[in-house]
């Protein structure tokens, strides 16, 4: 495949990327995400280094940015980009859904930022905070009554996980908060849920069940 236009760095430049980028777990519908927002294209299939270098040289530059550099834009989406491979990388074999909308036993429609489906049913949720404030107790409530709701749902009956992820920290009583949450269902067999957070720090996510 030939890509278009003229190349806006070097060769050397564009396979160090590829070199870089091809030790990482880049998920397809990250690559695929990745191409859309900069109107590259993408082989469908293939070793992850071919697939590589079919993307334009804006992809790979980003690419790069988010998962080689780590780095952060105003909008959060790099960050947003990394939680979803992350997520991705703890459910082999299962489909991923990104910004699903999900019933609630409530009836209200939640839209999830990353959902983990198995045979048809969903497995996991997870969201996450990028930008702002690091996360708080009303943050984590607001999180534990979505999460409880889409559970208590038709949908959401083989629901096992909830991740709430962040970039900007927790704050101790969210944390507790989280915790004293949980405790509620770890006793209920048929509702069990395990909630986590995944913090986002020094290049790495460290997870933690509450």
């Amino acid at each position: 495949m030939v890509k278009k236009g003229f190349p806006k760095f070097g060769m050397s430049q564009a396979g160090a990327y590829v070199t870089a980028l091809k030790n990482y777990n880049l998920p397809d519908f990250i690559l695929k995400l990745v191409a859309k927002d900069t109107d590259s294209e993408l082989l469908e299939r293939g070793r992850i280094d071919d697939r590589l270098q079919s993307m334009n040289d804006d992809a790979l530059e980003l690419l790069n940015r988010i998962f080689v550099d780590c780095e952060e834009d105003k909008k959060g989406k790099y960050a947003q980009y990394r939680f979803f491979a992350y997520v991705s990388s703890m459910y082999h074999k299962c489909e991923v859904l990104i910004n699903e909308s999900i019933p609630g036993k409530s009836g209200k429609e939640h839209k999830v930022p990353i959902a983990i489906k198995s045979n048809g049913m969903y497995m996991a949720i997870a969201f996450n905070k990028a930008t702002g404030n690091a996360i708080n107790k009303k943050d984590v409530e607001k999180f534990y009554q979505i999460a409880d709701d889409v559970k208590s749902g038709e949908h959401g009956t083989q629901l096992i996980d909830a991740i709430y992820g962040s970039s900007v920290g927790f704050k101790g009583d969210a944390l507790i908060g989280l915790e004293e949450l949980s405790k509620s269902r770890k006793d209920d067999a048929e509702n069990k849920l395990e909630f986590k957070t995944a913090n986002f720090e020094n290049r790495i996510y460290s997870v933690v069940k509450c």
